[in-house]
């Protein structure tokens, strides 16, 4: 995880400075700086009405009562596309549109849906719903539906409080 979070925040600014540098000294400093200025405003521009007609198909699935995964994975990329639009650099930009335009939005939403599917399979990822009220001995990690340790459920009886967190209706008070 570290490695990547070094990629993403040291290795690819380095990289996108070292592009804009070249480009600067191949085309000149005003076609460079028009550029990025185009870019991040095209980007934008372009972000806002694929954000409009994936917002759209989001609630026209709601509407007919299906579950929109495709709109909601489809505004997930349009918000990361017009961000990487809005960085200034090559690269970013590059991926930025390639989340912004609906065909290969479709290809790169189709292959993360297989990547995770994949990940689930082997059981590199694992998905669960934690709500409020869960019952304690659930398994998953610690804090997700097991049991507190033994001294914080005496503390919590001593105290006149569910160790498990609930609210007990017969115990409240009506303050109207």
């Amino acid at each position: 995880m570290f490695a990547r979070l070094a990629l993403l925040f040291v290795v690819v600014p380095l990289l996108e400075l070292m592009l804009l540098i070249q480009l600067g000294q191949w085309v000149g400093l005003w076609p460079t700086l028009l550029l990025v200025f185009g870019t991040g405003v095209v980007g934008a521009a372009l972000a806002r009405s694929q954000g409009v007609r994936t917002l759209a198909a989001f609630q026209r699935e709601l509407a007919q009562g299906q579950m929109p995964g495709g709109p909601l994975m489809d505004g997930l990329a349009v918000l990361v596309g017009g961000a990487f639009l809005l960085t200034p650099g090559l690269l970013t930009d590059v991926a930025g549109f390639s989340l912004l335009i609906p065909t290969t939005r479709r290809w790169i939403r189709n292959a993360a849906t297989a990547r995770i599917r994949r990940m689930q399979e082997d059981g590199t990822l694992r998905v669960g719903i934690v709500t409020p009220g869960m019952p304690f001995g659930g398994g998953g990690p610690p804090g997700f539906g097991s049991a507190p340790p033994e001294s914080d459920r005496s503390a919590a009886s001593a105290a006149g409080l569910d160790p498990r967190n609930e609210v007990d209706p017969s115990r409240t008070r009506d303050d109207g």
